[in-house]
């Protein structure tokens, strides 16, 4: 963070945040429109008003990438409900290294996914969209400070040099402004910085662990892959502490929310869509045989249990009458 510069204007990102712009200049909107709401409820226009609008923001880019989430986790059972077969084909051609092999295994496992309506790149794409958007987000709010101080000379969407002074104004309760890192900030600061860096590391910590220990198939895991996950729970939560005592506090706002929303839609994500073979998938299809007894139970209608113990009686009746001898099948006769 250099006070007399901003550096993502410049150099590489520069270039790349030049390229999100639409996408900033809409989040500004929305930041002072719902700050405007705010205040027409009896809030004051410098305070609390603006953080809640910030938590409002992500909210709402949570709320649109949303349905890419969905998409993506339906591609993604798709793929692994494909699994067996597309490995099939790889044992087929296992071995095979002339290009006649490697375009016949590329044209059975097209087929494959035309037949099935499964795309390998279903699962990425959503990914590839929300990471600009929250980039973007990011630029956004590192970048309004700057504009206040006027070292950013052009404005940036609803921020112009009057509302981005009136937003830097802004504290919590008096103890940390918005605009405060870890090291400008008053000792009060420090511990509310230190606490909103400390459950963003968490949730981050938690999202993986959880999802380690509840939505993976053991027969998926193995060494290799469970050291690499092991990595990754200790690794990003660690970077979040070096770069979150550096960002201003309106970051640390939205990035909070935002890993909170992620935990949240990852408790919904392994409750309702759990990895097959995982603890997950298990627990669900308890969960689902117990509500469809009882939806039975309620309509009147006999349980799981007893209607397959019904079929078996019918099953040995039926052998007890016509015994074991298979029926020989009749040819159609002809029409006249």
């Amino acid at each position: 963070m250099n006070q007399n510069q901003f550096l993502l204007d410049s150099g590489f990102w520069g270039f790349f945040y030049k390229l999100l712009t639409p996408v900033e200049w809409l989040q500004t909107w929305i930041l002072k429109l719902v700050h405007d709401f705010f205040v027409l409820l009896g809030m004051n226009e410098i305070g609390v008003s603006w953080v809640l609008a910030i938590i409002c923001l992500v909210l709402v880019v949570q709320i649109c990438i949303f349905p890419l989430f969905y998409k993506q986790i339906k591609s993604m059972r798709k793929m692994q409900a494909l699994a067996p077969k597309m490995q099939r084909i790889q044992n087929k051609y296992k071995g095979k290294t002339d290009q006649a092999s490697k375009e016949a295994q590329s044209r059975e496992m097209m087929k494959l996914y035309q037949d099935n309506n499964a795309n390998p790149a279903g699962s990425c794409l959503p990914m590839l969209i929300q990471g600009p958007v929250f980039m973007a987000m990011f630029y956004t709010l590192s970048a309004i400070p700057y504009i206040a101080n006027g070292v950013r000379k052009e404005p940036l969407g609803a921020f112009d040099v009057a509302t981005a002074k009136q937003f830097t104004q802004t504290d919590v309760f008096g103890i940390v402004s918005v605009t405060d890192n870890f090291t400008s900030a008053a000792f009060a600061g420090k511990i509310v910085i230190g606490i909103f860096v400390a459950l963003m590391c968490f949730c981050l910590w938690f999202v993986q662990y959880f999802s380690m220990k509840r939505n993976m198939a053991a027969a998926s895991m193995n060494k290799q892959a469970e050291s690499m996950q092991k990595m990754m729970l200790w690794i990003f939560p660690i970077m979040y502490i070096f770069s979150g005592v550096t960002m201003p506090f309106a970051v640390l706002v939205y990035w909070l929310t935002n890993n909170v929303c992620n935990l949240l839609r990852t408790f919904w994500q392994v409750t309702y869509f759990p990895t097959p073979g995982s603890p997950a998938a298990e627990d669900k299809e308890k969960r689902d045989h117990r509500r469809e007894n009882a939806r039975r139970e309620k309509a009147g209608l006999p349980s799981l249990e007893e209607e397959e113990l019904q079929k078996a009686k019918e099953a040995a009746e039926h052998k007890d009458t016509k015994g074991y001898q298979r029926v020989q099948p009749q040819r159609k006769r002809k029409r006249k």
